[in-house]
């Protein structure tokens, strides 16, 4: 899949919208992506997921872990097409991410983090410092949209995506959608 190929699917699926968006990094922009309406297709997950599979092929991951929620249908259909175990962190009650529900991995593991879309990073270092409890180390970062305005700073680790775009956040108080007025739509998963 190229990456016009995967846009027009985000563009007819209703994935890609426009508007006043409170990113889930707190940041403000005028789009947004919502892979989930993308990833509820099981043939266009596959597809994307086959795609992104072969940038890790040949690093041989033995688990695919991601975020809740964002990561969780893509981290499992990334592992099925590596042939890899899928899993997932969450936030426990004091809002740190953690392994849950009888996740185990072994300090040997190659572990590849799955994420649906990286804006600032910050889902994927809270993955990353889970990991670090166990002095595990990830083989990689795998996602589907890359969106960061800077590049992240992953401390020299692998990261792969299907698609990079250039898409201006702003801090709330420098955002010029908040002072046109445009009201505005929070649809991401974390509650901060």
């Amino acid at each position: 899949m190229q990456e016009m190929e995967v846009m027009e699917i985000f563009k007819r699926i209703g994935a890609y919208q426009q508007g006043h968006f409170k990113l889930s990094s707190g940041l403000h922009s005028a789009a947004y992506l919502q892979c989930a309406l993308v990833l509820q297709d099981p043939v266009i997950a596959e597809r994307i997921c086959k795609t992104i599979a072969e940038k890790f092929r040949y690093d041989k991951p033995d688990i695919v872990i991601g975020p809740a929620l964002g990561g969780i249908v893509f981290a499992y259909e990334l592992a099925r097409a590596l042939g890899a175990r899928s899993m997932f962190t969450e936030r426990d009650a004091s809002g740190k991410m953690t392994l849950r529900r009888g996740f185990f991995v072994n300090p040997s593991a190659k572990v590849l983090i799955a994420e649906d879309v990286l804006t600032t990073g910050k889902s994927t270092k809270e993955v990353m410092a889970v990991l670090a409890e166990d002095s595990i180390k990830p083989i990689g970062i795998a996602c589907i949209v890359n969106r960061s305005s800077v590049p992240i700073d992953f401390g020299g680790i692998k990261h792969e995506s299907l698609i990079k775009l250039s898409i201006p956040t702003f801090q709330e108080e420098h955002c010029p959608l908040c002072k046109e007025g445009l009201p505005i739509v929070k649809p991401g998963s974390r509650k901060e």
